[in-house]
């Protein structure tokens, strides 16, 4: 009986320190989120609070999605060009903070006031004339062929 008690209490403590150890160690994403944040840090001089609504599991990706694509000088795109898209995106969805960020964002890259409203109008364009399309129910084959043909006469127009 004694020994029976011993080892239930023994695997209490061993079950006890089991749930101590899950619980308290830190974990691989945390040591990535704190990495991520001291980038962010060193990247933009602070950490915004759009970053900190993420879990901490998220926010490494997060960032190097940011940082692999929008604040890559390195990619096809230039700055100016991936933040006017940002832009035309955020007009459509719409997201006020999106808008704000990718407006400002193009003008720290460059883009004049004029390139702007251009911008902008293209969204507006592409959005009515997708209503159109969808709405109409167009042939999507028979588009795509009217488009392959007009292109293929500007083509050759120009040539």
């Amino acid at each position: 009986m004694l020994k029976s008690k011993l080892n239930v209490r023994s695997l209490m403590i061993v079950a006890g320190i089991g749930v101590l150890t899950m619980t308290s160690p830190v974990r691989a994403e945390d040591a990535s989120a704190t990495a991520a944040y001291k980038d962010i840090q060193a990247t933009l001089g602070s950490v915004p609070d759009m970053f900190k609504t993420l879990p901490d599991v998220a926010i490494a990706g997060a960032w190097a999605e940011i940082k692999g694509v929008q604040l890559n000088p390195k990619t096809a795109l230039d700055g100016k060009t991936k933040e006017l898209m940002g832009l035309a995106v955020a007009s459509q969805i719409p997201c006020q903070y999106c808008i704000y960020f990718h407006t400002e964002a193009a003008r720290l890259n460059g883009a004049s006031d004029e390139e702007i409203k251009e911008t902008i109008a293209m969204a507006a364009i592409v959005r009515h004339w997708s209503t159109i399309l969808n709405g109409s129910q167009v042939d999507l084959a028979t588009f795509k062929k009217q488009t392959d043909d007009v292109f293929a006469a500007v083509k050759a127009k120009s040539q």
